[in-house]
């Protein structure tokens, strides 16, 4: 009966296998590690050259060692500096003219040091320098020409034929090279093209939302004169004063959506709020029904436009969460300049709100005002506090240096 071969076919399928993963982790360590790979391969020849010079010269034993040594020695700073290994191999070449040579030696070369200097030629046309490449191939021809027998002369041109391939294989690296950096930035630019669409998808959906219930808020607030009977004039001036707001809030949604725009496109612009607004932004809320009251102590020449631009908004999300949270409290707004000690004069904001008995009390944040507050004014090198009053009430306190920095939040 035959045997079996599946058990030999298994050996040798594990075998293989074996082997492959050892080339693969051969392949990795070089890689990794092409100094290593270098020093093994020197070694390698090194050993190879010593036992094989007494095959072409006829030198004493005991300077083989130091010949063998010089012919691998390019191996080891061929990949840092190869037109040095070139060098190196070449007045090798020239060491070994002048030897005792046995009759029979092809070249006056042994094999290894020939070998190792065609792969100098090789790796100096692949990354030396160009002017260092032309130097490369002219020594190399003429000390083909001068020392090799004429037979084997026509290596001159095998050595144009190498700096030729190598040249060659430096162009198709650096190629590539380009190619994949010119990948890389078209990749690049269709991802910015992305998100520049999808900003502009996102500034027309908001634009289409926002703007459109905006812009009913103003013309219910312009016809309900006209479409109310009886309607005393307070209540009209309170139908103004909806207006107003809810154009001015319109113009600031625009002003911020047109960041999102695609670039080149036109952006509605308009002057960033400073100190010089605040009264009206005071006036317009006390008109709104809130009672408030303030102090402004601080001219808005003396603030740069940031940091103005800053409390600016640090008071108009205060007095929106007053209005939000604590429905029919007082509230209190102080604006004053302050000169801590070794310190720049800087200005602090207080908007402080009296208790509340209304069911709006008890509502609870849980948005961004506060953080986007602290945010701002943190921007501009201040600081901003805000919690409970020992009263009951609620109070903001933001504290910035008066000193010029960028525009913010623009």
């Amino acid at each position: 009966m035959p045997d079996n071969p599946r058990p030999a076919r298994q050996r040798m399928g594990r075998a293989l296998r074996q082997s492959g993963r050892g080339a693969r982790w051969l392949t990795r360590g070089t890689r990794a590690h092409p100094d290593v790979a270098a020093t093994l391969l020197a070694v390698l020849m090194f050993i190879i050259g010593w036992s094989t010079i007494s095959q072409s010269h006829a030198v004493t034993a005991s300077v083989m060692p130091l010949l063998a040594a010089m012919s691998v020695a390019p191996l080891l700073i061929m990949r840092r500096a190869p037109f040095v290994a070139w060098v190196v191999s070449a007045v090798g070449a020239l060491v070994w003219i002048p030897l005792p040579r046995l009759a029979d030696a092809p070249m006056p070369w042994p094999v290894v040091h020939f070998l190792i200097l065609l792969a100098a030629i090789l790796v100096a046309a692949m990354y030396a320098q160009l002017r260092l490449v032309a130097a490369v191939l002219a020594g190399s021809v003429l000390l083909f020409l001068a020392a090799m027998p004429d037979g084997m002369k026509p290596w001159a041109l095998g050595a144009a034929i190498i700096v030729a391939f190598g040249l060659l294989t430096r162009w198709l690296v650096l190629s590539r090279r380009a190619l994949a950096v010119q990948e890389e930035e078209t990749e690049v630019e269709r991802a910015r093209r992305a998100v520049v669409e999808e900003r502009s998808r996102i500034a027309r959906e908001l634009h289409d939302v926002v703007a459109h219930h905006m812009s009913m808020v103003v013309v219910q607030a312009q016809t309900a004169p006209y479409r109310v009977a009886d309607l005393t004039p307070e209540a009209k001036g309170e139908f103004v004063a909806i207006e107003e707001s809810a154009r001015a809030a319109l113009q600031e949604v625009r002003g911020v959506l047109g960041v999102l725009r695609e670039e080149g496109a036109p952006v509605q612009t308009a002057p960033q709020p400073t100190l010089a607004e605040l009264p009206a932004l005071l006036e317009s809320s006390r008109s709104a029904g809130m009672d408030l009251s303030w102090h402004l102590g601080l001219p808005h020449e003396d603030c740069p436009p940031g940091t103005g631009l800053v409390l600016h908004r640090v008071l108009q999300e205060s007095l929106a969460n007053a209005s939000r949270h604590s429905p029919g409290a007082s509230v209190r707004v102080d604006l004053v300049r302050v000169h801590p000690a070794d310190a720049p004069a800087g200005a602090l904001l207080t908007v402080a709100t009296s208790p509340s008995s209304s069911a709006g009390s008890r509502e609870r944040g849980g948005g961004n005002g506060i953080p986007g507050m602290r945010t701002r004014v943190e921007a501009v090198g201040g600081t901003l506090t805000a919690g409970p009053t020992a009263e009951g009430g609620f109070a903001v306190t933001a504290s910035v240096p008066l000193t010029d920095r960028p525009r913010l939040g623009e």
